[in-house]
């Protein structure tokens, strides 16, 4: 199934951390089985409200296709990650 995701980082990743991260990120895309995977930077914004104490985060787009099951592993791996404020998916199948 295809997915979009959108996720918040904490704003003090610069332009090279950012890559680093979408590239990691998509390590672990790649382990679960995904494929067409591509990462869009929003950019940095500010956050309506604050989410841990932040009240501007960097912005990432996600879309890729995998199966359903691995949904699950992939928010659990989000969560563990300490630089994600928040993030979304999305099923754009429907």
């Amino acid at each position: 199934m295809k997915y979009e995701m959108m996720v918040v980082l904490t704003e003090e990743y610069n332009n090279t951390e950012l890559k680093i991260w979408a590239f990691n990120f998509g390590k672990i895309l790649k382990k679960l089985n995904a494929s067409d995977i591509s990462v869009i930077s929003r950019g940095k914004r500010d956050l309506n409200y604050l989410i841990k104490n932040r009240n501007r985060g960097n912005f990432i787009q996600v879309n890729f296709v995998i199966l359903p099951d691995y949904i699950k592993q992939l928010s659990k791996d989000l969560n563990l990650d300490s630089n994600v404020l928040r993030f979304l998916i999305f099923n754009i199948d429907r």
